[in-house]
């Protein structure tokens, strides 16, 4: 059985640590401590998520006219792209068609602006919800939004903090380290009593707020009728993915928001005991609406392998930070950062993980929490209609699913068959029947759902990155066991389950995978081979 990374990295909060370690999970070197009941910007925040919230339906909601001119020039450009990739496309459905269309898409979200790309940066992370094309494509996106000239990032600073630059910042760098549709985000130096402080601050821009809730609306008029026309199967239904990313953007426009984001991630790994995870701290007085000012981490990125290897550092022991990590916040009190890739991550000299980003964070309602639990029991016992009956709980299928019609529509009851043994014809034939099901029966990508899928799908590429000759069926195993010992109490009083009636059962999972049930393990390395067959077997021509 793995060390989990309480075990491993515990750290018991002592008097010389500071005082906020106690109950957040931060750094031992605080540039300033933490409070939490004199934090000014805290104030009204839920009341300000509420509100943030309640203005989804409102945005999204269905139009008999369209909203404005903007609409046009998006119908315009979207249905340019479309006409032209339907002139000039291979003649095949296969991966170069979807490339095709993946450019022009691409295409047509730089020239709609900043709303549009921060949809494509977040498609750009969802490697394994969406295809491949789309998600290489879009990764573009991350790295090709201009900058705002520093007088303008200068101006909303000064604006937001009510004082002249200088007078907070010892130095701030005009060129930023990153820059997004949203924000971006510069290095400096704050001025202190105690000598000047590394920070690092993220800026919104001036007007994307007025252009986010204008698209937006474009967006919800458009939707419904693109429902059929975008040949790519995780946009099958159009107006469910405008829903889950108006509810994503909307609360990335308040840095308030993102900051207490950070304090609540940060809570909750330090109850689970989860000290392998570092959150930065946001600074008591310096966080805004449009400025938030936090500790500036340091440490190697989660790519560089050779290094993180060269500091004797475990490789084995960071994938499992990732897979307790944000799995254990989810199921147990409900939240987790709903964003992770290689960019949110930096591995510190110590093995801590640096976790950054809070501008999209996983909340979980109780009932959709206990449905997540419910959903990794049944994943790990070889419950097929638990698992069924969890997605639908989860939201994923309307209230009233008959499970038993979707088990015996989907056959799910039927002996797996290895999908590397088809031809290109059946697994197409099969994706379509699938999603051809699904969409009837009502399925959609509920917000929570989309986001844990994405998180699961970077764990996926933290594992071929770091550990690709893990064993995957060994290591599930032994990560739910971890769970119904340490959370047996949990377990049996959500699920009705308890630790000791506890069995790993992985018959399902191996199915799913097409792998005979006699399997006994599975490298990432073996996975990605067979993943290779079946894509290129969809690739062919018919």
């Amino acid at each position: 059985m793995p060390s989990s990374p309480a075990d491993s990295n515990s750290t018991e909060p002592s008097a010389a640590q500071p005082a906020d370690v106690t109950w957040g999970a931060f750094s031992d070197d605080a540039p300033w401590v933490l409070d939490q009941e004199q934090l000014s910007w805290r104030v009204d925040l839920d009341a300000r998520r509420r509100e943030v919230r309640a203005a989804v339906p409102e945005l999204t909601r269905a139009r008999r006219l369209p909203p404005g001119g903007r609409v046009l020039r998006v119908a315009a450009d979207l249905g340019g792209s479309l006409a032209f990739w339907r002139l000039t496309r291979p003649k095949t459905d296969g991966s170069a068609s979807q490339a095709k269309l993946s450019k022009q898409l691409r295409k047509s979200a730089e020239r709609l602006g900043p709303t549009y790309i921060k949809l494509g940066q977040i498609i750009s992370s969802g490697q394994g919800v969406f295809p491949a094309e789309l998600v290489d494509e879009f990764k573009k996106c991350r790295d090709q939004v201009p900058a705002e000239p520093f007088t303008v990032v200068r101006s909303v600073v000064e604006a937001e903090l009510g004082r002249p630059l200088h007078e907070v910042f010892v130095s701030f760098e005009p060129a930023p380290l990153a820059a997004a549709s949203i924000a971006q985000v510069h290095r400096a130096l704050l001025r202190t009593d105690d000598g000047p402080i590394e920070v690092v601050v993220k800026v919104q821009r001036p007007t994307v707020a007025r252009y986010v809730h204008r698209d937006l609306a474009a967006m919800a008029w458009l939707a419904p009728f693109l429902v059929g026309r975008i040949p790519v199967t995780a946009l099958a239904n159009p107006p469910a993915l405008v829903e889950v990313f108006a509810q994503s953007i909307v609360e990335e426009l308040d840095f308030r928001l993102e900051a207490e984001n950070m304090l609540d991630v940060a809570r909750s790994l330090a109850a689970l005991d989860q000290r392998a995870y570092v959150v930065p701290r946001p600074h008591p007085t310096l966080v805004t609406e449009k400025v938030l000012v936090m500790q500036r981490m340091h440490g190697f990125g989660f790519e560089d392998v050779d290094n993180i290897r060269g500091a004797g550092i475990d490789l084995e022991e960071i994938v499992r930070t990732g897979m307790i990590g944000f799995l254990e916040g989810a199921l147990i009190h409900g939240i987790f950062h709903g964003d992770l890739h290689g960019g949110n991550l930096f591995v510190q000299p110590d093995g801590r993980t640096a976790l950054l980003d809070y501008g999209i964070v996983g909340r979980l309602t109780e009932p959709r929490r206990v449905a997540f639990l419910k959903l990794l029991v049944a994943s790990t016992t070889n419950d097929v209609r638990g698992q069924v009956a969890a997605i639908r709980d989860l939201g994923a299928l309307p209230p009233d699913t008959d499970i038993d019609a979707v088990i015996t529509d989907l056959g799910l009851d039927q002996i797996p068959v290895d999908p590397t043994t088809l031809s290109r014809e059946q697994l197409v034939d099969g994706l379509n029947q699938v999603v051809k099901q699904m969409l009837g029966y009502g399925a959609r990508m509920p917000r929570e759902l989309l986001l844990f899928a994405k998180n699961m799908v970077f764990v996926d590429a933290a594992i071929s990155t770091l550990t690709p000759d893990l064993d995957l069926f060994a290591e599930v195993q032994n990560i739910a066991m971890w769970f119904a010992k340490r959370h047996g109490n949990q377990l049996a009083a959500d699920v009705g389950l308890k630790a000791d009636d506890f069995n790993v059962d992985l018959t399902a999972m191996k199915g799913q995978f097409g792998i005979d049930p006699a399997t006994e393990s599975l490298t990432y390395r073996e996975l990605q081979a067979r993943r290779e067959i079946i894509q290129k077997r969809l690739a062919q021509r018919s």
